[in-house]
């Protein structure tokens, strides 16, 4: 991946020497790798950090990788899962489908084609989480944030300086406007990978957000958090 941000990949896989190789190979391509052997770390680690694809063994200890993937699905993550496994048969295959794969390949299997998928299926993800870019001057309300300046004027009518961190954070939000934005996604775009503020943080950033632009921040019309998913940008 020629990209100046590594995509993240999730490696699930108790073979040692196969997690291993796959590890290897894989960074090889430019890719940040975190591996799990089992499907109870594998969960937590989905819990704890933004991935751009998870490459899922299906046969694995305490928890299979259809009930992982199963778990993934049940948070609303859509991050592409490719499955593994040794069980080559259509019914397998259909059944990982099912379950919320997004491909299955069966083992063993081509590595010049395992590293193809998964850079296919990057891009596509890639593809439909980039939004159309909001202008550079965007107003709503008595409102105004220009991007490029990094500086908005508020309800007041004061010019209020925005750090890079805030912009980025209101761009994707009102790039994003009327849906809701995880935290995940957030962390993947504003902070980088690897690097996890509290959700106390962003809270913060968003409370900024109400006191320059919302008439009465108890009752906010813009900036709104869903607990426990994330933050929703309306304009009006």
């Amino acid at each position: 991946m020629k990209e100046a941000t590594k995509a993240s990949i999730l490696l699930v896989e108790d073979e040692e020497n196969l997690q291993e190789a796959l590890k290897l190979n894989l960074e090889l391509e430019g890719y940040e790798v975190t591996t799990a052997d089992n499907g109870t770390s594998a969960l937590k680690a989905v819990k704890n950090e933004y991935f751009d694809l998870i490459i899922l063994d299906i046969m694995l200890p305490e928890m299979d990788g259809l009930a992982v993937c199963e778990n993934i699905r049940i948070q609303n993550n859509e991050v592409p899962i490719l499955f593994l496994s040794a069980k080559n048969s259509s019914a397998d295959r259909v059944l990982g489908l099912k379950k919320g794969g997004d491909d299955y390949m069966t083992k063993p299997f081509n590595l010049e084609e395992l590293l193809l998928r998964v850079e296919k299926l990057i891009v596509k993800n890639k593809k439909i989480q980039d939004k159309d870019s909001v202008p550079n001057v965007y107003r709503f309300g008595n409102n105004m944030i220009d991007f490029a300046a990094q500086e908005c004027i508020g309800k007041d009518g004061k010019r209020h300086e925005l750090s890079k961190k805030e912009t980025m954070l209101l761009k994707l939000l009102i790039e994003n406007k009327g849906e809701v934005v995880t935290r995940e996604k957030i962390l993947q775009v504003v902070w980088g990978y690897n690097v996890y503020p509290t959700t106390r943080t962003i809270d913060n950033f968003i409370l900024n957000f109400r006191k320059y632009f919302e008439q009465d921040s108890r009752n906010s019309q813009y900036f709104h958090s869903v607990r426990g998913v994330g933050y929703k940008f309306t304009d009006g």
